[in-house]
């Protein structure tokens, strides 16, 4: 998955189209991640004694990678991700229409 936590990414599919947002929460096995302020949902509570509130929460819910693309912070375009292999060995991301490393 090429999306991490902390990245910030633009929602190009689904409700919530155009908008940015910081990945909270990446799942990798799940493909999707958790970006703030995006796809919100409404859930119905049940109180639990004092600790919950009863009634309906607005919270967000995960996302699908696929639907989320990386803002590059040099071109501030979003960006499909690329590898590559630096002189010391590490593996990193780049951006494939500037060629700037992401990481």
């Amino acid at each position: 998955m090429n999306i991490r936590k902390n990245d910030t990414v633009l929602v190009v599919a689904g409700k919530d189209r155009g908008k940015r947002g910081k990945v909270r929460f990446a799942y990798p096995k799940d493909e999707r991640v958790l970006v703030e302020g995006i796809n919100f949902v409404k859930r119905h509570s049940r109180a639990r004694r004092a600790v919950r509130q009863a009634g309906i929460i607005e919270r967000e819910a995960p996302i699908h990678v696929s639907d989320v693309m990386l803002l590059c912070s040099k071109c501030n375009h979003p960006a499909r991700v690329g590898f590559r292999f630096l002189t010391d060995g590490r593996k990193v991301r780049v951006c494939r229409s500037c060629g700037e490393v992401i990481d």
